[in-house]
Parts: structure tokens; C-alpha cells; sequence
């Protein structure tokens, strides 16, 4: 089996993979376009991307991209993020100038940035940012990243756990082109909808649902095709297996429009 993933090895999507299928050749991807393409093209058998972060919310690059593909949501997993400052070997953090990762990384530590007066420089990946500073050279400059990609690239730890909130949690989500069938445990599903454009239509439409047994755990608006109109993005948490799927969405809520299933899959457990 081939998986694949964004970033170079060592990222944080990296060590989800592993952790997920040990067994499988892993293959990274320099964006969430590419990742998506090589998934549509057959050239990996699943996809195992971030798509939201308990600081800074929903991964859009991935989220948008769910209801422009057709793949499916099989499986989640939590992963907790602690990333650490890294530079060359004899640099100081008090010489630093600019931080070199990921813009999700960069995001998750956007308060320390700004306090240390850095400037951030976003980068594709956060186990490549520590590669290319170290190839560089500048001691002035730093990346954010797991901390175990200084040994792997000759960098120096700074500074652990350099983050805003020490919660920091990413929430993975594993795709497949194939289709997806509902297990006894599936206990949760992610669904994108359109609702009129009328007072109230989008409370109506969680009211329905909320009295059909389900538990929203996540809602996002994003732009749908046309002009000025919104699609959402949600997830739930209702009771497991294909009757709980069907106590909630059959049939479909007359409040909900467009409505597409993107996965139902056992929901990970909170680290």
C-alpha cells in the first residue's frame, strides 16, 4: 500500500503515517494539490492530511478541497503538536531574526513570533524548513519543526515547545478514492450542505439535526461556487454503525441542500 502525505520525511504528517500504516511505503508531496491529484490519479491508495488544529482551527487548503475531489473521509487521528525552535549548531535564540515553516506551523505560533519581533517566512513543509536553513547557513535564521529533524539535519535545538497554547492538537483525517462503507463503530460523520439564503435557514438546519440525535462537533463556512454563496462544512457525532447514519440523514433534512456525506468513521479519542 502506498501512502501519501504533504510535506518531506520527519513532518508531523510524516510520523501520522507511520503511526497509521507501519507497513506501507510512504510518499510526500510538496502541496495539498499535488497530494490530492496523486490520490485521483492512483498513484497512492489513501491520503493522510491535517484538517484542523485546536489553535488555529480548520486547515482550508484541505477542507476546500474535500467537496472539489472525490475521496472519502475512512478514519481520523489526533496527534499532539510540540513544535521546537531550531537553528544552527552555535547559534543562540537571541540571534535570531527569521523562522523558517510551515504557514499552519507559523500560525500556531504567532503570538511568540510577533513577541520575539521575527519575521516569519513560510515554507512548504516544517521538516524541509529545518533542512533549508541548515543548508544556508545564516545563523540569524531559525524553523519550527519536530524536534528530532535537528538531529536528522545537523540543526541545534533552541527553544522546545514553542507554541501559543499548550494544547496544540492536530486532527488528521485518512482519504480514500474507493468509496467508504459504514462500520458498527462509526460513530461519526463529516458532511458538507447548502442551506436557502433566507433568515434563519441555518439554524433551522441544525435544529433538525440536533433533534435527529446528532452532536455537532464542527461547522465551517466556505465559499461555494457561485458568488456570495456558502457552502458548510460539518461534523458530527451521532449513535454507531448504519442506523445511527440513517436516524440522522434518512431522510435527508428538508432544511439541508447539496447535501454530500464525506465520510462516517469511529471518531479518534481526545490525548
Amino acid at each position: 500500500m502506498r501512502i501519501g502525505y504533504q510535506g518531506e520525511g520527519l513532518s508531523y504528517s510524516d510520523q501520522v503515517a507511520i503511526r497509521l500504516f507501519p507497513e506501507a511505503r510512504r510518499v510526500g508531496f510538496g502541496s495539498f494539490a499535488r497530494a490530492f491529484q496523486a490520490l485521483g490519479h492512483g498513484d497512492v491508495d489513501r491520503l493522510v492530511l491535517p484538517i484542523e488544529n485546536s489553535t488555529i482551527g480548520s486547515i482550508l487548503p484541505v477542507l476546500d478541497r474535500l467537496a472539489r475531489h472525490d475521496v472519502s473521509i475512512i478514519g481520523e487521528h489526533l496527534i499532539e503538536v510540540r513544535h521546537a525552535l531550531i537553528g544552527l549548531p552555535g547559534s543562540t535564540i537571541d540571534g535570531i531574526e527569521e523562522v523558517w515553516s510551515h504557514p499552519q506551523a507559523l500560525a500556531q505560533a504567532d503570538d511568540r513570533i510577533e513577541q520575539a519581533g521575527w519575521n516569519p517566512i513560510p515554507f512548504y513543509d516544517t521538516a524541509g524548513a529545518v533542512r533549508a536553513v541548515v543548508e544556508r547557513g545564516d545563523p540569524s535564521v531559525g524553523a519550527l519543526a519536530p524536534r528530532h529533524t535537528a538531529r536528522r539535519h545537523g540543526g541545534k535545538v533552541l527553544q522546545e515547545d514553542f507554541l501559543d497554547r499548550d494544547h496544540n492538537t492536530t486532527r488528521f483525517v485518512i482519504l480514500a478514492a474507493d468509496g467508504w462503507e459504514v462500520s458498527e463503530d462509526a460513530n461519526k460523520t463529516s458532511m458538507v450542505f447548502e442551506t436557502a439564503h433566507s433568515p434563519g435557514s441555518l439554524a433551522l438546519a441544525l435544529t433538525e439535526l440536533g433533534l435527529r440525535g446528532a452532536n455537532l462537533t464542527h461547522l465551517q463556512s466556505r465559499p461555494a461556487d457561485e458568488a456570495w454563496k456558502y457552502r458548510f462544512y460539518a461534523d458530527m457525532i451521532h449513535n454507531p454503525g448504519p442506523q445511527g447514519v440513517k436516524d440522522v440523514l434518512e431522510p435527508r433534512p428538508a432544511t439541508l441542500a447539496a447535501l454530500r456525506v464525506l465520510g462516517t468513521y469511529p471518531a479518534a479519542e481526545v490525548p
